[in-house]
């Protein structure tokens, strides 16, 4: 079975995408690859499977937040908020309406803009380095983010005068419609082009925030990122995104962690590598070796005759489990032994010497692996 392709390279956004980004790409893909404008097309009718699976989750802050940690392992089972081959709490009217301009009357259960809405998620990225990541940090970050304009209480109305009710929609944001097709009289619903479905008509704009109720400011908050957390993971902070609408609550803030390589280990889950060079020496007699580790060097005790490659561990000096920092994952060290390229003449001589009782010769090559395979099985193999 083929594995799953990344949401994001689905519609074609980068992970630091808007909601507004991912619902245009949506839109594009879907308008596309739809079986009604594909018909009997096997393959376009896959490729909108696999957009609407990606839209579903990517749309929804709490998925995204878990895909974005997880990748797809977050939804086993039976899939993103119970994705087994049909959709869940996806308003496909809202994607569609904009398409075909709504003819589907009032089926596709239109969203009313006139109640509260949250506000949107604000995203950004922090660097930390290997030790951050692997024990936790405090940082601060500086974000723009929006807030209720402080002149007008976010009402986006001159202070003195309130926001007025749409004449044209009375007050619903939506328009009915009656268009005579092929198929007869439909009616169809689109949002109200005089108040952009918003229900409310601002006759006198406040001078601060131009009517919008909002302005950015610059803010700093304080974030404590988590002992464990790996590259690419994300932390989710509630309410510290854009505010809502209609007295909606405010968005989230969602910050993905970017780890600076470290120039020794590196980290497979919970576990890290690396690799130390050893002498001749020291491989041959065995001995006492100072191995680096993130609690700083400890001591490790090799074995006489220790080969190049050969690999020990080193148990809990690990990555601190992000969800139970009382355990830890393992240290994995191979040691590689180091040739030396520069000898002096003592120390060139010492070698012949060692070689000579060894009964090796000096300026010849040992026997090879293929002709002791020769020797092992006869004639039969040359």
């Amino acid at each position: 079975m083929a594995a799953k392709r990344d949401y994001y390279e689905i519609l074609g956004v980068d992970r630091t995408a808007s909601e507004a980004e991912i619902k245009k790409a949506y839109r594009k893909l879907a308008k596309q690859y739809h079986p009604d404008m594909n018909p009997d097309n096997e393959d376009a009718e896959q490729k909108f499977k696999e957009a609407t699976e990606a839209y579903e989750v990517l749309s929804d802050t709490e998925k995204r937040s878990q895909y974005d940690q997880f990748g797809h392992a977050a939804f086993n089972g039976a899939g993103p908020g119970g994705f087994s081959g049909g959709f869940t709490d996806f308003d496909m009217g809202d994607i569609f309406g904009s398409m075909f301009g709504d003819i589907f009357g009032g089926g596709m259960n239109q969203r009313q803009r006139t109640g509260p809405m949250q506000g949107a998620d604000v995203r950004t990225s922090i660097n930390i380095d290997f030790h951050e990541a692997a024990f936790g940090v405090d940082k601060e970050i500086e974000i723009v983010v929006g807030e209720n304009c402080t002149t007008c209480h976010g009402t986006g109305a001159k202070p003195g005068t309130q926001p007025q009710t749409c004449k044209h929609c009375n007050g619903t944001g939506q328009v009915r419609y009656n268009q005579n097709t092929l198929f007869g009289s439909m009616t169809s619903i689109r949002t109200c082009d005089v108040c952009q479905g918003e229900g409310k008509i601002i006759a006198d704009p406040c001078n601060t925030c131009h009517g919008k109720g909002i302005v950015k400011n610059k803010k700093k908050i304080q974030v404590n990122i988590p002992a464990g957390i790996d590259h690419g993971q994300s932390i989710r902070l509630q309410g510290k995104g854009e505010p809502g609408q209609r007295g909606g609550p405010y968005g989230d803030l969602l910050i993905t962690i970017l780890v600076k390589p470290h120039p020794i280990f590196e980290r497979q889950g919970y576990d890290i590598y690396c690799k130390i060079p050893i002498t001749f020496v020291q491989a041959a007699l065995g001995g006492k070796l100072q191995v680096p580790t993130l609690d700083g060097k400890v001591e490790y005790s090799i074995k006489e005759g220790t080969q190049t490659g050969t690999t020990f561990r080193l148990k809990g000096k690990g990555v601190p489990y992000l969800r139970n920092p009382k355990m830890r994952g393992d240290q994995y060290v191979t040691v590689t032994i180091d040739v030396p390229t520069r000898l002096n003449e003592e120390q060139r001589k010492k070698l012949e010497e060692f070689a000579q009782i060894s009964g090796d010769e000096v300026h010849s090559q040992r026997k090879g692996f293929f002709e002791k395979v020769k020797d092992a099985f006869g004639e039969a193999l040359s």
